[in-house]
């Protein structure tokens, strides 16, 4: 918005209300969203107004509401409202952590619920990788709740079935890509020993080579890169560690069967992006442990 034209910010602002109401109409709210005392106009006051909320109790209400809202099939209510208000939240240290253990809980219960629109379960797990960030900024978490949460991320990312990335008029899914962004800032977390590293490799290997025989479009194979390179940046992992690895990813994907098959094909595919993606992060960085990935990442690509 322009500081300068008072007039011009009053018609975006009352734009984004048009906006917000009408995709309401259209598209029917998850339950309990909006959260009570809040309606669409107010959400895109609050959304034009950088999600300044100076009460700390009023804002941790408006938190804990706003988690029904990402299962909500409107994007600019989901991921525009919704995810970007939390993520704001937690990014400033705004919540303390009694109000990041309830935040958790109320996301863990979003991914046990039903979804059957497939926005909740991803949004969840994206809004927990920001939680998970909160740790590794400021630690908070026990041992104990950090490996449960480790547990979590593995697992959500792991049993994703719904593939599904962007699509008109309902915005992103993302399942994939959301699950290794939690995967990722676990990974970054200097509290995480080697077994626990292991456990956000293998969780990446299911879906490197995903048993449906789905191929990426969306930047999945970049995304789960991602915690790969960070888990290789810390250098705690032996080498023969790093080639069992690899060499799961080999015999996940197995030999092509006889005259073709266009889901082995797929699978190759993704198991090719996410090799090319992890070497180009290997080949521009400066980290040791990450570039000693090269030859591995290479005589994979290869097929050897």
């Amino acid at each position: 918005m322009d500081p300068s034209n008072p007039k011009s910010d009053a018609m975006r602002l009352r734009q984004l209300w048009i906006f917000v109401a009408l995709a309401g109409a259209v598209l029917p709210a998850a339950a309990g969203c909006p959260p009570p005392g809040q309606d669409a106009a107010s959400l895109a006051t609050l959304k034009a107004q950088g999600f300044s909320q100076p009460d700390p109790a009023a804002r941790r209400t408006l938190a804990m509401g706003l988690v029904d809202c990402l299962g909500d099939r409107d994007p600019a209510l989901r991921d525009g409202i919704a995810y970007e208000a939390l993520a704001h939240w937690m990014r400033a240290g705004d919540f303390d952590a009694e109000t990041l253990r309830a935040l958790q809980a109320a996301l863990r219960r979003q991914l046990a619920a039903p979804d059957p629109d497939g926005v909740r379960h991803p949004f969840a797990a994206l809004v927990l990788s920001e939680v998970a960030r909160t740790d590794r900024v400021a630690p908070w978490m026990s041992a104990g709740e950090r490996d449960a949460m480790l547990a979590d991320a593995a697992g959500y990312l792991s049993g994703v079935r719904d593939y599904r990335g962007f699509e008109a008029g309902i915005g992103w899914r993302h399942g994939v890509a959301h699950g290794a962004d939690w995967l990722m800032q676990l990974a970054l977390n200097p509290a995480l020993d080697a077994a626990q590293l292991q456990r956000i490799l293998d969780a990446v290997a299911t879906q490197a080579v995903p048993a449906a025989g789905h191929a990426y479009v969306f930047g999945e194979a970049g995304r789960l890169a991602r915690p790969v390179a960070w888990v290789a940046r810390r250098g705690v992992l032996a080498p023969e560690a790093w080639t069992r690895w690899f060499s799961g990813l080999r015999t996940r994907l197995g030999p092509m069967p006889a005259g073709g098959d266009v889901a082995w094909l797929a699978r190759k595919h993704d198991l090719d992006a996410l090799l090319a993606a992890l070497y180009l992060e290997a080949d521009q960085g400066q980290n040791e442990a990450l570039r000693a990935l090269k030859p591995a990442i290479a005589a994979t690509l290869a097929g050897d």
